[in-house]
């Protein structure tokens, strides 16, 4: 008889071959999902792969797409870590965008040294506040997270709406609506090597990995994340505040997510508009558990969920494929990661009836 069992510490080689196993299989789910549409198999994944990795361009374009995916998949692992259910990166982002843009409206004129790190500093802080309400609401009333995260989610949203459909940020004079105007060419993010739309938030995200590894494996309150998670009775025993932790890894979270707001907003947009920012949250809390809620594993799946989404494009010009297929893909890689996940914590064991 063929039994699981739990592994006390993970193999590194069934860890490799579980996710090797899972890449295979969602290529070959892919192939089946595009024969089904009647395109070339062949044509479309060498069009996904010139799209994502082909040129310079592709991949310009896949290090923008992946910037926010990084950030706020590291606000999922920040609070997931510590099994904190945080479902609030989407609002999150919106409140980065929203106090990076406010930041802009105050401190125009700065020299560019001083502008751009206060203005993405605006951003993380409208998050981190963010984060922080719903930690406080956990710990001083009993509120569960994904009720209150989702909840200011959908809060921010209306809020973006009405200052931009009539409210004080609103674009007047064009036929244009729901959007804010448009940044002043000196409120753009500069471009790394003059290459365009590489802009120097692109290494924001590789920093904020660097800081969440050595935040979770070497810092005191990387212990209590830890800890947190594991058992929290035994950490409170350890003389640990709790709820003071509950709400410092909020506010991390919220402040990571935020940041991907900031960055795209003065790197990308250009402006307030709720569908440049929209959907960022939610598929970074993907790139999370597809990451294995590990800053490296996140940096992975965002830079692949980056070039996806880059790769999209030429994928369906070239190949003629729907464009409905592109969130079916990324719903099957996370299928099969997240069963590789599984997968890899398990030893298969062989025993005689």
């Amino acid at each position: 008889m063929i039994t699981f069992e739990r592994r006390v510490e993970p193999n590194l080689g069934w860890t490799v071959a579980a996710f090797a196993l899972a890449v295979l299989a969602c290529l070959l789910a892919t192939a089946l999902l595009l024969a089904t549409t009647g395109a070339d198999i062949g044509q479309a994944f060498s069009a996904l792969w010139k799209g994502a990795a082909g040129s310079r361009r592709a991949l310009t374009s896949t290090l923008v797409n992946a910037t926010p995916l990084i950030l706020t998949g590291l606000a999922t692992v920040v609070a997931f870590r510590a099994q904190i259910w945080s479902i609030g990166q989407e609002g999150q982002v919106f409140a980065g965008a929203m106090g990076g843009y406010l930041g802009a409206t105050l401190l125009m004129g700065l020299p560019p040294v001083l502008f751009f790190p206060a203005v993405l500093a605006f951003g993380v802080a409208a998050g981190a506040l963010l984060g922080g309400l719903c930690g406080w609401l956990r710990t001083r009333f009993g509120v569960n997270e994904i009720i209150s995260t989702v909840m200011t989610n959908y809060l921010i949203a209306y809020l973006m709406s009405w200052m931009l459909s009539g409210g004080p940020w609103t674009e007047v004079g064009t036929v244009a609506y729901h959007q804010s105007p448009e940044l002043p060419a000196d409120a753009v993010l500069p471009m790394l090597a003059g290459i365009p739309r590489l802009h120097v938030g692109v290494v924001l995200p590789f920093v904020a990995a660097l800081f969440c590894s050595v935040l979770l494996a070497r810092m005191p309150l990387g212990y209590e994340i830890r800890g947190l998670g594991y058992n929290p009775e035994a950490l409170r025993h350890k003389g640990v505040d709790i709820a003071r932790t509950v709400v410092v890894v909020m506010m991390i979270s919220g402040g990571l997510a935020a940041l991907a707001g900031a960055i795209e907003l003065f790197g990308v947009s250009h402006r307030l508009r709720a569908d440049n920012f929209a959907g960022l949250g939610y598929s970074g809390i993907i790139v999370g558990m597809i990451g294995g809620l590990s800053p490296l594993g996140t940096v992975v799946a965002g830079l692949f969920f980056g070039g996806l989404a880059s790769g999209a494009v030429s994928m369906r010009v070239l190949s003629d494929t729907p464009a409905a297929l592109v969130p079916a893909i990324q719903g099957l890689t996370l299928f099969f990661f997240l069963c590789a996940g599984v997968l890899a914590r398990y030893r298969i064991v062989r025993k005689a009836p």
